[in-house]
C-alpha cells in the first residue's frame, strides 16, 4: 500500500494533471503548442473520467484526466482502474480538493481482493504532495482489513479465524483481548450469542477487546460477527444467501475503527465487543417459537431464525453498557429493509442523543462518508409486543423493519448515548474508491467525529 502512495516521486513518473473543462482552456494556453494540438485533435474536453496520454520529446508522457464540472476529492478514486499499471505523480489538480482525501480516495480505488487468484494485479503508484500520509495511510489500512475480512469465504474465515483476526488486532496495538466460547457463554450469562451459534461446527464466541487509558472516556464498539448466515431453519434461498459472507461486516467495521482510533492513540479508554457466531442449521439449532432468557434478563420470543443478528447484539451490547461508557456504537448488517430505504450506498444511522447525531451529520459530510439519520419511532414500539414472552424479537408488521430492529436493540442499551447502524457492508458495482465488494460505511465519519471530539479537548 505504501507503494501505491510513494513518499517521493519516482524516477520516471509521468505527471499527472487533473482537469475541470475550464482549467484545461487555462492549461492550453500555457501547454507548449505542440502538446497543446495533440490535446485538441485528439478531442480531449476533461469531461468525467476522460484520458489523454501526452508525448513529449525527451520526458515522461503527460497524463491528462477529466473531472466534469463538478470535481471531489472522492473522484480520484476512479483512477487505478483506469489508468492501470505505471508511476505518477500529482502535478496538478483544482486547490479546492483536499490532498489528504484525494490520497485517501486513490488508495480506496487500488484495492484488491486477489488472495485466491493466482496472477496478482499491479496498481499504479501516485505521489500527492501536500497529503497527510501517516493519517491517509492508517485509514486506508484499517479499510483494507475490513475489506479483506468481508470478502473471506466462511470456509476459511470461520468463528476461530474471526476471532484470531481479533486477537491480531489487539497485539499490534498491545490492547488486552480475552474471549469466551461455547458452554462458557452459559456460565458468563451471554445465552442468545450462544443459542444463534450453537448449532455450527466451530463454537459461538464473544471476543473483547481494551485500549487506553482507563482514566479516559469510555469509548464503545460493538461489532455483529455473523460468519455466514443460511437464515437457520428459517432457511435463506440461494438467490439471498450467496452473499451472506458478508454477514460479519458490522464486526469488520468496528474493527476497522477500533484500528483508527488505536493508531491515532485519541485520548479514550476503548472497548471492542464482538459476538461471533455462524448461523447454521443442525438437530440443536434454535427455532421459531422459542423463548430465550437474555443477559438483561428480558425473555426473548423467537419469530424467524433468519433476524438472528439483533440476538448477538442485544446480548454484546447489555454487557457494554455496563461499562458506562460516554458513547455506544454499534455496526451490523442487519436488515434488508435498510436497503430498501436507503438503497447500498448510505449508511443509516439511529441514536438516542441528538448531541451525537449532529456530530457524526457534520462529520459525515467533511469525510465522505455518507451517512443518514433514521427515527427511533416509539409509535412501532408496540409492534415487538409478545403475547408469552416480554418482548418478541421481529416486528408483527412488515413495515419500518430497519426502524423495528432499532427498536429491538434501543431496549438493551438503557440510556446510555448511542448510535446503531444498519450498514450493507458490500459493493455491488464499481465506482469511484469502492471496487466490487466488502466496503466499510460509517467508521470514517465516526473516526472523524471522535478526532474532533477528544483531540480538540
Amino acid at each position: 500500500m505504501k507503494n501505491q502512495l510513494p513518499e517521493s516521486i519516482k524516477s520516471g513518473a509521468s505527471p499527472l494533471y487533473l482537469l475541470t473543462p475550464d482549467l484545461l482552456q487555462h492549461w492550453l494556453k500555457l501547454a507548449p503548442e505542440i502538446a497543446a494540438n495533440w490535446v485538441r485533435s485528439n478531442g480531449f474536453s476533461a469531461k468525467t473520467a476522460q484520458i489523454m496520454k501526452v508525448p513529449v520529446d525527451g520526458c515522461p508522457e503527460l497524463t491528462l484526466v477529466g473531472l466534469g464540472q463538478k470535481p471531489t476529492a472522492k473522484d480520484i478514486g476512479a483512477l487505478p482502474a483506469l489508468l492501470g499499471e505505471g508511476n505518477y505523480f500529482l502535478a496538478f489538480a483544482p486547490a479546492a480538493l483536499d490532498r489528504s482525501q484525494m490520497a485517501l480516495f486513490w488508495l480506496m480505488g487500488c484495492y484488491r481482493f486477489e488472495d485466491f487468484k493466482g496472477i496478482k494485479s499491479k496498481p499504479a503508484c501516485l505521489h500527492i504532495a501536500g497529503a497527510n500520509r501517516a493519517l491517509v495511510l492508517a485509514k486506508a489500512e484499517a479499510i483494507v482489513l475490513a475489506r479483506d475480512l468481508i470478502n473471506t469465504p466462511a470456509n476459511i474465515l470461520g468463528t476461530e479465524a474471526l476471532e484470531k483476526a481479533v486477537f491480531d488486532l489487539g497485539e499490534k496495538f498491545e490492547a488486552k483481548v480475552s474471549s469466551i466460547v461455547g458452554n462458557d457463554l452459559l456460565e458468563e450469562n451471554y445465552p442468545m450469542i450462544h443459542a444463534v451459534g450453537r448449532a455450527a461446527e466451530q463454537a459461538p464466541r464473544l471476543v473483547h477487546l481494551m485500549w487506553g487509558n482507563e482514566s479516559n472516556p469510555v469509548i464503545s464498539l460493538v461489532g455483529k460477527g455473523v460468519i455466514f448466515d443460511t437464515g437457520g431453519l428459517n432457511i435463506k434461498t440461494g438467490k439471498f444467501m450467496k452473499l451472506m459472507k458478508k454477514d460479519m461486516g458490522g464486526a469488520a467495521n468496528a474493527m476497522a475503527l477500533a484500528r483508527m482510533i488505536m493508531q491515532a492513540k485519541l485520548p479514550v479508554f476503548l472497548n471492542l465487543f464482538v459476538p461471533i457466531v455462524d448461523n447454521a442449521i443442525s438437530g440443536n439449532a434454535y427455532r421459531p417459537s422459542d423463548v430465550l432468557n437474555s443477559r438483561l434478563g428480558l425473555t426473548v420470543e423467537i419469530d424467524n431464525t433468519d433476524a438472528e443478528g439483533r440476538l448477538i447484539l442485544a446480548d454484546a451490547l447489555t454487557r457494554a453498557v455496563e461499562d458506562q461508557p460516554e458513547l455506544l456504537i454499534d455496526f451490523a448488517t442487519l436488515t434488508g429493509a435498510a436497503r430498501v430505504a436507503l438503497g447500498p450506498q448510505m449508511a443509516p444511522f439511529y441514536t438516542n442523543d441528538e448531541k451525537w447525531a449532529n456530530r457524526l451529520q457534520r462529520a459525515a459530510k467533511a469525510s465522505s462518508d455518507p451517512v443518514w439519520q433514521m427515527p427511533l419511532w416509539d409509535g412501532y414500539d408496540n409492534w415487538l409486543d409478545s403475547d408469552i414472552a416480554d418482548i418478541c424479537h421481529t416486528s408483527s408488521s412488515p413495515m419500518a423493519g430497519s426502524v423495528t430492529a432499532a427498536l429491538f436493540l434501543q431496549r438493551f442499551v438503557a440510556d446510555i448515548p448511542w448510535i446503531h447502524f444498519d450498514i450493507y457492508g458490500w459493493s455491488e458495482k464499481q465506482r469511484p474508491g469502492h471496487p466490487v465488494g466488502g466496503d466499510i460505511q460509517g467508521p470514517l465519519a465516526v473516526f472523524s467525529m471522535l478526532q474532533e471530539k477528544y483531540q480538540c479537548e
